[in-house]
């Protein structure tokens, strides 16, 4: 790691931390429920999502990968799904529009200086 954080990147990782914490939210919920499996899984997705988060955080370019791998398969999701589903076309747009912005952020220059 070299140099300080860029903003980009420290966007990238609080978003991810805030997603873990909403996906452990979830996961207590759907145990709450009854939806025990679910539960489990979902808080198990949230606490390594805060972890690869903090990865971020600290300059951890595994971190990065793993995120940029997720954004990746987002981006092919919503991809395959304005292709099978024209009528979800605005929504499949949408939904590719934040990890393309953060594939975009975590691979600037100034990220790549801190990753490094």
């Amino acid at each position: 790691m070299a140099g300080r954080r860029p903003f980009g990147v420290t966007l990238v990782a609080i978003i991810a931390w805030i997603t873990g914490a909403l996906q452990i939210i979830a996961g207590v919920l759907l145990m709450i429920g009854g939806e025990i499996t679910l539960g489990i899984v979902a808080m198990l997705i949230g606490f390594i999502t805060i972890l690869v988060s903090l990865g971020l955080f600290g300059g951890s370019n595994g971190a990065r990968i793993l995120t940029a791998v997720v954004f990746v398969l987002n981006i092919a999701g919503s991809v395959y799904l304005m292709v099978t589903e024209p009528a979800q076309l605005w929504s499949a747009v949408g939904s590719a529009v934040l990890p393309l912005i953060g594939l975009l952020l975590l691979f600037t220059s100034r990220a790549n200086s801190f990753f490094r």
